[in-house]
């Protein structure tokens, strides 16, 4: 038994390193961005199965301006329109997810992702999967493989590859990436099917893509006598995806990454690049007026509406600085410009969003933190510029979290949460409102 057992450890041993080419579903997965070019090798066909599981308590309260006549109290058979749904304490509903990683041959590498469970479908649903090669010996030519000692290429349906925020938030089950409960406000985030292109020129990452522009692909012809697509442009047409960054362990004590990033459609009726999370956001049940509090699964989070033409571009900061053994002090900064439409609006609006954080790790590998990030978004609503209806949003955030990675497949945090919403239409359900509250989330993950 015991050999049995040493044999096994070797064998999960070799299969991490074989597999270090994507990214690891675990703490060791924390800040790693594009995928480092490394050599790899192949001993055979092999896979690896992967999990994440979270379970949150959640213990948050939230009001607006919108009453009856006879003041706050809720009418569960008769709500008024945008009243909100009282909250109590509680568990809210796990979620899982299942990875599949295949080593197919050597430098080409599988990675396969299903939603086992989540708020949105509490029924199995694939996220999506895509080939990922870092060499392409089926090709005879040498200057094929001097290119792809600098490359690597991404074929499939995958994660879309704006902005650097993507790679630190949650998704599902998978929560150990994020030191804090919930993504971005305006959490950009979509799978769309397509081709990605890394090159690393030393401390520089050259990123280029093309996708279908969309979530789910759709074939039908789009009719622009429709009312509700008379300013579409009638063509399904891709989308561009383009990323400079500069990321330097300048020493043992100090790293930098830089990017900037651009995404860009012009028009594909279903884009959904700021609403494409099919798991839902942890913040249960806030901001909803209905006492099935699961259906609505974006809960606290805010989609501009540009469900067809899209022009967007970020900026990105990380920096990290151990001064001492044991402690880091770690900041993400987003900085972002988005325009867009829907395929029933003559113009183009504008969202803005500044989210910035401060985390402490420290303890032996960093296995505690503490942190604070504020959370800005800035939108205009409804009708075009000075015509009726036209109204400008706003949206604040700050959240305190603090966490223990137990292992590093183990882990537990806790957050306070504080959101206002400010500037939109009287009667509605974000007119005054606000929600805060704490909540605690257990995770696993390997």
């Amino acid at each position: 038994m015991k050999q049995r057992g040493l044999l096994l450890a070797a064998a999960l041993l070799a299969s991490g390193m074989m597999f270090a080419q994507l990214r690891q579903t675990n703490k060791d997965g924390i800040n790693v961005f594009e995928t480092p070019k490394t050599e790899t090798e192949y001993e055979g066909f092999k896979v690896q199965l992967g999990g994440a599981l979270t379970l949150p308590f959640t213990m948050l309260d939230h009001s607006n301006t919108v009453t009856r006549a006879d003041g706050y109290q809720y009418d569960y058979d008769n709500p008024a329109p945008n009243s909100l749904v009282p909250l109590t304490s509680g568990f809210g509903l796990p979620q899982a997810n299942l990875y599949i990683k295949s080593n197919l041959s050597d430098g080409i590498f599988l990675n396969f992702e299903l939603y086992l469970a989540s708020r949105h479908h509490n029924e199995t649903w694939v996220k999506g999967g895509f080939l990922q090669f870092e060499k392409m010996e089926f090709l005879p030519w040498d200057f094929v493989d001097e290119i792809m000692k600098y490359t690597t290429i991404k074929m499939g349906q995958f994660d879309v590859n704006y902005g650097d925020a993507h790679f630190r938030r949650s998704d599902g089950g998978m929560t150990f990436y994020n030191p804090f409960m919930e993504n971005n406000i305006m959490d950009e985030f979509a799978t769309e099917i397509g081709a990605e292109v890394d090159v690393h020129l030393g401390d520089f990452i050259l990123v280029g893509a093309v996708t279908n522009g969309k979530l789910n692909n759709d074939l039908t012809k789009i009719d622009t006598t429709r009312a509700q697509n008379r300013y579409s442009n009638g063509a399904h047409n891709p989308a561009w995806i383009g990323k400079l960054a500069y990321d330097n362990q300048i020493n043992n004590q100090f790293r930098l990454r830089a990017s900037a990033s651009g995404y860009y459609t012009a028009g594909s009726m279903r884009n959904t690049l700021f609403g494409g999370d099919r798991t839902g956001s942890n913040y249960y049940g806030v901001m909803y007026n209905a006492p099935l509090s699961n259906s609505n699964f974006t809960n606290g989070r805010f989609n501009p509406g540009f469900g067809d033409k899209v022009a967007t571009v970020m900026g990105n900061l990380f920096l990290k600085y151990s001064p001492v053994e044991g402690v880091a002090l770690e900041s993400f900064t987003t900085l972002e410009n988005a325009g867009g439409r829907g395929a029933n609006e003559p113009d183009m609006r504008k969202a803005n969003q500044f989210a910035t954080d401060l985390v402490v790790r420290f303890g032996s590998d960093e296995n505690f933190y503490v942190g604070g990030r504020y959370n800005t978004v800035k939108a205009e609503m409804g009708a075009a510029a000075g015509e009726p209806g036209h109204y400008e949003a706003e949206i604040n955030r700050v959240a305190i979290a603090a966490g223990w990675y137990m292992t590093k497949n183990v882990m537990t945090k806790v957050e306070y949460v504080n959101q206002k919403y400010n500037g939109f239409p009287a009667g509605s359900i974000q007119d005054g409102a606000r929600f805060n509250g704490v909540m605690l989330q257990g995770s696993i993950a390997f």
